[in-house]
């Protein structure tokens, strides 16, 4: 019964929930904020619907007062509530633009502040990149996913640079976290969910500025990703 209700839970809830934050934030400067926090309602009623449950450590290496890049694994669509729970601060998704042409789904994350990133390449994609470092460098932390895509067995996938270059160019520390356990609950172009538990490991920064040169990007996509392998390992 889990596998069918928590879809329906999780649809029936995010479609309230969402009309409610659209409403205030069309008359609340807070909206995104309120819109931020209903993600974290919606997250614990899916969790809750899963009857699974989640272990969250190493929250005490989150920089308080500066914004930072969070670099998650991803294994699942199910990362998303588990990091709504697992960060205990404000921030925002970075997600490609195609998501925001989503009824209702595009309008919620657009009114919450969700980052759009153009994957497309060429002059779009560059200007995109320089939107989301904009945003970054005036206050807003943002989670990626270095993959790119969820990964199809869980294991860890290679990087794409374009996630972690804006951390590079904005200067601000990355946080990684490692994501076990939600491949297991819903694997990818899987609807049927599964109970199981969650454990979310949250790494120390990494300080960006110590990258230099002309090998700076890969040098740093190899030291976030080894440090998320380590999280999950």
């Amino acid at each position: 019964m889990v596998g069918i209700i928590t879809p329906i839970v999780g649809i029936t809830t995010y479609i309230i929930l969402a009309t409610i934050g659209l409403l205030i934030s069309f008359f609340s400067s807070k909206g995104p904020d309120v819109l931020h926090n209903l993600g974290r309602l919606w997250s614990k009623i899916i969790f809750k619907a899963a009857r699974s449950k989640i272990d969250v450590r190493g929250q005490e290496h989150i920089p308080h007062g500066t914004p930072v890049v969070f670099a998650s694994n991803h294994q699942s669509q199910f990362d998303i509530p588990a990091l709504y729970l697992a960060i205990p601060i404000q921030f925002r998704f970075v997600v490609k633009k195609e998501l925001f042409k989503i009824p209702l789904f595009g309008l919620a994350m657009k009114r919450a502040g969700y980052v759009p990133i153009d994957r497309t390449g060429g002059k779009k994609a560059v200007k995109s990149l320089r939107a989301a470092v904009r945003r970054i460098k005036s206050g807003t932390s943002v989670v990626v996913f270095p993959e790119g895509t969820r990964s199809p067995d869980g294991k860890l996938l290679p990087f794409k640079t374009g996630a972690l270059l804006v951390a590079l160019k904005s200067g601000v520390p990355i946080v990684p976290i490692g994501i076990k356990g939600t491949h297991k609950i819903l694997p990818k172009g899987s609807l049927w969910v599964r109970p199981g538990e969650v454990q979310v490991s949250i790494g120390r920064p990494i300080d960006t500025t110590l990258f230099q040169g002309r090998d700076a990007k890969d040098e740093l996509v190899r030291v976030v990703r080894q440090e998320i392998a380590r999280l999950i390992d």
